[in-house]
């Protein structure tokens, strides 16, 4: 009976200290995991996202994609039937 007691206290016990110590470092946490998403965010787009811009002449036009040269619709598409609701 003592030993099922002493383990329940030890249970107790590591469960209430985890959850101070997460209280405790949960702060520190989330802000190391802020500063990573920041450093990886400035890796990705640059310091300044708007100075990577091209500076460009007023009225120049630039195309970013070709269209596919490939029509998508399908020339033969089916029957169409007509349904009608029944009482």
């Amino acid at each position: 009976m003592i030993t099922f007691l002493k383990t329940v206290l030890i249970i107790l016990l590591v469960y209430f200290g985890l959850k101070f110590l997460i209280r405790l470092l949960t702060p520190y946490i989330m802000r190391y995991i802020a500063k990573k998403a920041g450093q990886r965010f400035e890796q990705a787009f640059g310091n300044n996202p708007f100075d990577a811009q091209e500076k460009k002449k007023d009225g120049s036009i630039t195309i970013d994609k070709m269209p596919s040269s490939r029509n998508k619709s399908k020339s033969t598409v089916g029957e169409y039937v007509d349904y009608e609701e029944i009482d």
